[in-house]
């Protein structure tokens, strides 16, 4: 099944970035190794709005650079209901499996590494999440944004079904 993606126009003022992962790669050629890096990078508004990039680049700066800038070129709208997500969801990217819950007000971000950094720069307050399986950076991040992607609010819910928000919760 083919997801359709909700992109979002970029704001360039109010976006956020993360460093997830910064990697060295060495190329070994015939006079020594040559160097370059690999940067991951998530930009965010903190109101629902996150995107993640790779950049690959010489130097580290110019990577963690073309990194945002790829970012910036997928942001996503993600649903956040007072604070959190709207329900439970678990998903695969590779061998990484991820599990995100809601949370309670005042539970904070309980996720680890690569999930924190995409959750927060979401502007998510409160959830619950596990990653299980590889523990690879740029797998558990797509696989938080596949999860996050797959969310759906009640109002969308409702509109798709063909009904008012107090029938939806009403059966």
């Amino acid at each position: 099944m083919v997801q359709k993606v909700k992109r979002v126009k970029p704001v360039d003022s109010e976006l956020t970035e993360r460093l997830v992962a910064l990697n060295r790669v060495a190329k070994v050629v015939k006079g020594g190794r040559r160097f370059s890096f690999s940067a991951l990078v998530v930009v965010g508004n903190g109101k629902g709005v996150v995107g993640i990039g790779l950049g690959k680049a010489a130097e580290a700066t110019d990577a963690i650079r073309k990194g945002r800038e790829d970012a910036k070129k997928n942001l996503i709208k993600v649903p956040i209901l007072k604070g959190t997500v709207p329900h439970e969801v678990y998903t695969k990217y590779g061998a990484s499996k991820v599990i995100i819950k809601p949370g309670a007000p005042g539970t904070g971000v309980l996720a680890g590494g690569a999930m924190r950094a995409v959750l927060e720069t979401a502007g998510i307050q409160n959830v619950l999440g596990k990653s299980h399986g590889s523990s690879n950076p740029h797998n558990v991040v797509k696989a938080t944004i596949k999860a996050l992607l797959s969310m759906r609010d009640p109002y969308t819910v409702a509109k798709m079904r063909g009904l008012t928000l107090e029938k939806l919760f009403e059966t």
